[in-house]
């Protein structure tokens, strides 16, 4: 923009500076020559640990979604046949693949599953056609395997591989009779007339879209949220299900740091972002962009209308209408070991900004197995590999109301850490797999002050809820069982080798003595 100056020769004028999010930026200060050389080392740190996928595997996975859409577009053709639609409408019908998650926002990794939406028309249900007829179909082809339907869960899934890729597959049925190949879903258009269950998963395109607008430098995001991503895994952070953060969530937190510091690199962002949220003052919500209400009617988050999201302890909230909190899962224990994460990771970033540490300092595993006394331990058996597969799918979505029940019971007086990780006993017949919490008192709550805690009738509850499983089989079962640190099973240290404790427990286990 030029304008004329007092003496009538042409001036530049700097056009104001974008404002992204709700509130100005913290700083607009870009990187020191210090920060573009931690920068540049942290870029490498990424690909030397393998977080990049090759092209020839970049190239499989387009690949498969191009056969993955072959498929759902066959499959709504056959329906329309058979209900006696003319022929006419047979041609034109249609289904569309979107994706959604890492994949869509481009941070994915090598391995990583790829989250799909089949968008279908008004006539092809979800309950019926998707979860039997389209399951039938995948079920008969020979590429392939570890088929997996989950009607019932919040956002309804059937997972499987497509030649060994991995792929989680959402149904939205929308009120079009035929569904355009160029169909803009970021638009509300799509939403009337559906139920909760088809907005939830046409929100996850529609949120990562919105992410990708909503951040001033893409490249930057993408970086700085892969390596958080991989941050969370190594601290055992990074799990939706059991009431820590899953891929959407720390995009979020990631996007809303990069609009805090528009100009900073990521090396930069990662230090920031661990400033901001040790500091954040939670239950205040992280927004990307205001709440707008819509005119469709859908609940949207607000904890001044809706009593509900009151209780939600870590709001991370959604940018597409209808705004949701996407971290409803996190519970007041979940969220204590979140912030102890979040401490660690700013004392790291301080040291290298010292010049004190190194980046593989920041991704050292988490010892789980070493931070407490006392474990819950979770064994989960089945008679065959396929039962293991759908019996552990469910155990591990209810293991955060195991955790609730534990924090409910005891009055918040026993602390539980539930730990994503599963693991397995090679040694055993049968199938079989184990999640573990670590449990520790309250600060503040000694022995000797406080009462023992007895758990028995919590754990027979949830025992109880669990074996409500309506596909449940002979041979799955579950158990339960409290052991000390010294008890640990041999199974869940690296090639059976046990580190050496750093404060012994001195007692058996005993569910009365936790």
């Amino acid at each position: 923009m030029e304008t004329q100056g007092p003496n009538g020769s042409l001036q530049k004028q700097s056009l104001p500076p974008k404002n992204y999010g709700i509130t100005k930026p913290i700083s607009l200060a870009g990187p020191s020559e210090a920060d573009i050389q931690r920068n540049t080392e942290l870029e490498q740190f990424l690909i030397e640990s393998g977080l990049y996928e090759s092209k020839e595997e970049a190239a499989k996975r387009e690949e498969v979604l191009g056969h993955i859409s072959e498929i759902v577009k066959s499959w709504v053709k056959q329906l329309t046949r058979q209900r006696g639609y003319t022929d006419q409408m047979v041609e034109e019908a249609n289904a569309v693949i979107f994706t959604f998650g890492s994949y869509r926002l481009g941070v994915h990794g090598p391995g990583a599953d790829i989250d799909t939406l089949c968008v279908g028309p008004s006539y092809v249900n979800r309950e019926e056609d998707f979860f039997i007829i389209l399951h039938d179909i995948l079920a008969e082809m020979e590429e392939v395997t570890e088929l997996q339907p989950v009607p019932d869960a919040h956002v309804p899934v059937m997972r499987f591989k497509f030649q060994g890729i991995s792929i989680d597959l959402l149904y939205a049925s929308i009120s079009l009779l035929v569904v355009p190949d160029d169909l803009d879903i970021s638009h509300e258009s799509v939403l009337p007339n559906v139920d909760e269950q088809t907005v939830r998963s046409l929100n996850g395109c529609r949120v990562a879209d919105e992410i990708l607008k909503l951040v001033p430098n893409v490249e930057h995001f993408r970086m700085t949220l892969r390596c958080l991503e991989f941050w969370a895994k190594r601290r055992g952070v990074y799990s939706n299900v059991t009431g820590f953060l899953g891929g959407l969530n720390w995009a979020l937190l990631v996007a809303r740091v990069c609009q805090l510091y528009p100009n900073a690199v990521p090396s930069m962002l990662v230090s920031r972002f661990f400033r901001v949220y040790t500091q954040w003052r939670w239950p205040n919500p992280v927004m990307l962009c205001s709440i707008e209400e819509g005119e469709l009617g859908f609940p949207v988050w607000d904890p001044r209308k809706n009593p509900q999201d009151r209780f939600h302890h870590m709001p991370i909230i959604t940018p597409a209408y209808p705004c949701m909190n996407s971290s409803y899962n996190v519970s007041l224990s979940t969220l204590r070991v979140m912030m102890e994460q979040f401490q660690f990771g700013n004392r790291i970033c301080v040291e290298i900004e010292q010049n004190k540490s190194q980046w593989s300092a920041l991704f050292e595993p988490h010892l789980f197995f070493e931070a407490y006394r006392n474990y819950l331990q979770v064994d989960i058996v089945s008679a065959d590999a396929d039962d293991l597969l759908a019996w552990k799918g469910w155990v591990e979505s209810r293991l955060r109301q195991l955790t609730l029940k534990i924090e409910r019971d005891t009055n918040g007086m026993l602390q539980c850490h539930p730990y994503p990780n599963e693991y397995v006993d090679t040694s055993k017949q049968f199938q079989h797999c184990a999640f573990f919490m670590g449990l520790q008192r309250k600060e503040g709550v000694s022995g000797l002050e406080g009462q023992q805690f007895d758990i028995r009738g919590t754990v027979d509850e949830f025992r109880q809820e669990i074996s409500m499983y309506m596909y449940w089989k002979p041979g799955m079962d579950i158990y339960v069982s409290h052991v000390c640190r010294r008890q640990l099973p041999a199974f869940v240290f690296p090639d059976g080798y046990r580190r050496p404790s750093i404060i012994e427990a001195s007692k058996p286990a005993d569910w009365k003595n936790l």
